[in-house]
């Protein structure tokens, strides 16, 4: 069972993947002409929605597995709090790509949906490596 369940675990943390380069691609979308910045923003938003479900699929079974294993609480609640950090920070995100994609297709400026995106998803990568790191060295604390 560890083995299905440690799998399960590593296909959710490559749906989290797509926070780690997710502010290179929102860096660059001002660049775009109005139809690409759409299309760009439609992926962003149904790649968010997956990383999502990852997120879920990560909880289901960190969950499973903390309890299986052998850790402090202090760490099993610092990777919680950061699990459901990412969470909030996700859902956030979603409002300013839609109102982005609504803007786009009115002709709207969408400059200051962008920038939220920028710093919603600078948070997301941040917090993606700072669980990264907490996973690797889980004998830190």
């Amino acid at each position: 069972m560890w083995n299905v369940t440690f799998f399960l675990h590593m296909v959710g943390t490559a749906a989290l993947g797509f926070y780690l380069i997710l502010p290179l691609v929102v860096g660059g979308i001002q660049k775009l002409s109005s139809g690409a910045q759409e299309g760009a923003i439609s992926t962003i938003h149904v790649a968010n929605r997956v990383a999502q479900y990852g997120l879920v699929l990560q909880l289901l079974t960190g969950g499973y597995m903390m309890s299986q294993g052998n850790y402090t609480y202090v760490w099993m609640a610092v990777v919680t709090v950061l699990l459901l950090a990412m969470f909030a920070v996700g859902g956030i995100m979603s409002k300013p790509l839609k109102n982005a994609l609504a803007g786009i297709r009115e002709k709207r400026d969408v400059k200051a949906d962008i920038g939220k995106l920028g710093t919603f998803s600078a948070v997301l990568s941040l917090l993606l490596l700072v669980m990264i790191f907490f996973m690797v060295f889980d004998n830190i604390i």
